[in-house]
């Protein structure tokens, strides 16, 4: 699971994870203060349930003044989905009034791979949580063809940050996000991922993300880690929503000459802060014309080295930075 590791901070708090009931390694001897950290919560193979550490958490940390939380793993034996643990959260909502961030599946190959992750319906996180600012989740489709991601239409008026990372990331996932109303919305990362793992978004399904109708405030675009980069990049070029933007990533994908020609020959992106294509297959010449545009524009282009790739094979060997 190339590129995922666990967050040293959330929402500028530093991570903490909370030891579990009976844990007798040498912990501090008093928890820090509730709203100093984002508490992060997991149940490993040899510890109780998952329910057993969420009532530890409850009766060991006052929830009213809790800011941010990061969710582990979550099961025993098995992988299973991820509903029961949206369920507890969202059916104790009242007893978080402070809770500003969430980040479901904070897992690591080690752990569990990002395709494999067995997901669930997050709506009901965004409608139990109405004053929640940022929402990171992991996982997306699955490689056990068993529990995906899904998200329904909502309107939120507090949502400012919302991420997906995902090494397959549903069509219907993209097409909810596009018909959601999020008007505080500032930056928006979609991971897009590979078809094998249900990544099956189409440039179609993002057109509403490209409109820029629905978010007003946004100033921050991912759409990476796409099989279909090139396309994202061709409709980028032309698409309204980057006059309004501060940064754009197209990183973590199979981003050619192709489209990194689109993006040099279309709109002017010399307005931006930011460009992030790291992880690409640009020749030589074209990352030399994206080079320019940061020295003359004063426009930040990350570009790293790109991947080796031979575009006279008829087997397409480019891939994305995480697929599984």
């Amino acid at each position: 699971m190339t590129g995922i590791d666990h967050p040293c901070s959330f929402h500028d708090l530093p991570v903490f994870t909370l030891p579990e009931p009976g844990d007798d390694r040498p912990w501090p001897a008093t928890l820090p203060t509730p709203d100093a950290i984002a508490w992060r919560l997991e149940s490993t193979w040899e510890g109780p349930e998952f329910a057993a550490v969420w009532r530890h958490f409850l009766t060991a940390v006052d929830p009213a003044q809790v800011r941010a939380l990061v969710i582990g793993p979550w099961w025993q034996d098995d992988y299973s989905s991820l509903a029961p643990v949206v369920e507890l959260i969202t059916s104790d909502a009242a007893r978080f009034p402070a809770l500003r961030a969430l980040f479901l599946a904070d897992v690591v190959g080690e752990e569990c791979e990002v395709s494999w992750l067995q997901m669930c319906d997050i709506t009901p996180v965004l409608r139990a949580f109405p004053r929640l600012e940022e929402l990171v989740v992991r996982g997306g489709g699955s490689g056990l063809n068993e529990e995906t991601l899904e998200l329904h239409p909502v309107r939120h008026e507090a949502l400012k940050a919302l991420r997906f990372e995902s090494g397959g990331l549903p069509g219907h996932v993209v097409r909810a996000v596009g018909a959601c109303e999020l008007p505080a919305l500032e930056r928006l990362e979609v991971w897009l991922g590979s078809q094998w793992y249900a990544g099956d978004a189409t440039v179609a399904d993002m057109a509403p993300l490209l409109s820029g109708g629905n978010f007003p405030r946004l100033r921050h675009l991912g759409l990476q880690n796409s099989e279909i980069q090139d396309e994202i990049a061709v409709a980028v070029a032309s698409a309204p929503v980057v006059a309004q933007l501060e940064s754009l990533s197209l990183s973590m994908g199979t981003l050619s000459d192709a489209g990194g020609l689109a993006l040099l020959e279309g709109q002017p992106l010399t307005h931006l802060d930011s460009l992030d294509l790291h992880h690409h297959y640009l020749s030589d010449e074209v990352m030399d014309r994206f080079k320019e545009l940061s020295e003359r524009d004063d426009v930040h282009v990350h570009l790293g080295e790109a991947d080796d790739w031979d575009p006279d094979d008829e087997d397409d060997s480019r891939y994305v930075a995480v697929s599984e």
